[in-house]
């Protein structure tokens, strides 16, 4: 366990939660552009440090292999860094090291997207995400539904279900440089 420091509000990676799907790298990837930060992606992250897709880890070492691997990166960048932007898996947050590391180190953003909306976007997500192999609409809309609780608990919310992800990038931006202004008036910043 590394040592609490605290830090800044304007220095604190942000961190995106959310279901596979909903568009936190999207997102995210134009939040860190915006700021002028690194973006990171768990996924991308763990495919490049192992040197394999995270479809064939889940298929060659399982998905509890994969979940550890997820833990060890998160709470490593979380604890380790500053001004990051991370997207998180869908399931990554459901894993309570990665949650208190989260929400002790970052800002955590929860991109939300309706059932209704989400489930329109299976066709383009379904082979890419191996949790969602061989289920059911009523076994996706369990999982769906079940993940709600962990992701509640965040520091801010989004709703992306009525707007594209340009307009919640911005919007996003416009809470943080608002809530960086709260907590550190008159302080010079880049952003």
């Amino acid at each position: 366990m590394t040592e609490y420091i605290d830090i800044s509000i304007r220095e604190k990676n942000i961190a995106f939660i959310g279901f596979m799907g909903v568009g936190k790298t999207t997102i995210g990837q134009l939040v860190a552009k915006k700021l002028y930060r690194d973006f990171i992606d768990i996924d991308q992250e763990i495919e490049r440090i192992h040197q394999m897709p995270v479809s064939l880890i889940f298929q060659e070492l399982g998905e509890t292999s994969f979940r550890k691997m997820e833990r060890e990166l998160i709470v490593s960048l979380c604890s380790g860094t500053r001004l990051k932007i991370i997207s998180l898996g869908g399931g990554a947050y459901m894993q309570e090291e990665v949650r208190k590391a989260c929400l002790s180190h970052c800002i955590v953003f929860f991109i939300d997207l309706s059932w209704e909306n989400w489930k329109e976007r299976i066709p383009l997500i379904i082979d890419s995400r191996p949790i969602l192999q061989n289920k059911s609409l009523t076994e996706i809309e369990e999982l769906f539904l079940r993940r709600q609780s962990a992701y509640s608990i965040h520091h801010s919310k989004i709703s992306s279900s009525e707007i594209d992800a340009e307009t919640c990038a911005d919007q996003i931006v416009e809470s943080l440089k608002l809530a960086w202004e709260l907590y550190h008036p008159n302080h010079d910043s880049f952003y």
